[in-house]
């Protein structure tokens, strides 16, 4: 190889930049528009060298998912080890939970990984272990303000799989745009059956 010829080689970018790059276009252009080559030349790389790291559009959306739940995740545990009570704590849960609104890039990329899931076994594992994290960290924080006495005698466990399935059902909505479907509106519906099944009166 010449020297001309190493010179005009570019590296690869760090996993990182890809993952940001990958974010910002969602957030700008929506995933639809992603595709290997146009964020290949964001990065000043072909899409095949995408395909030569990743080995496929949905592992690539699989690891920017994780890249920005690891993200995400340390903001979360940061306001689960706050000295808050319980029930202002679980309010923070919530708030990081829900979309910021619509097409929130993180939101638009976890609806995507559903509907991937249908047909791929490594998606699915993947938004399962992924999910599995948030769960935990809900039931830990569950069982705190039940021994604490600020929240009501219930299965933690049990609760943490209904709450989940409730988030998802109103962040689906606001993700996606869908009439009436709002963030305030949602956490004001969420506030509402926290304080009818979960807070001491």
């Amino acid at each position: 190889m010449t020297q001309g010829q190493t010179q005009g080689r570019r590296p690869a970018p760090p996993r990182e930049e890809v993952f940001a790059a990958a974010m910002a276009a969602i957030a700008e252009h929506g995933l639809a528009s992603l595709t290997m080559a146009g964020l290949g030349r964001e990065l000043g790389m072909s899409g095949g060298h995408l395909l030569y790291y990743f080995g496929s559009k949905d592992q690539l959306l699989l690891e920017t998912l994780r890249w920005s739940e690891a993200e995400l995740g340390e903001r979360r545990r940061a306001a689960l080890a706050t000295a808050a009570s319980a029930a202002r704590r679980l309010d923070d849960y919530v708030a990081l939970y829900l979309p910021t609104g619509t097409g929130d890039p993180r939101w638009t990329l976890w609806v995507e990984v559903w509907g991937r899931a249908l047909s791929s076994e490594p998606m699915r594992s993947g938004q399962v272990g992924i999910e599995a994290v948030w769960r935990a960290d809900l039931v830990a924080l569950l069982r705190e303000g039940i021994a604490g006495g600020e929240f009501r005698e219930v299965d933690a466990e049990r609760f943490a799989v209904r709450f989940g399935a409730l988030l998802d059902g109103f962040g689906t909505p606001i993700v996606t745009g869908l009439p009436g479907a709002g963030r305030e509106s949602a956490l004001a519906h969420i506030g509402e059956y926290l304080d009818e099944s979960l807070h001491l009166r």
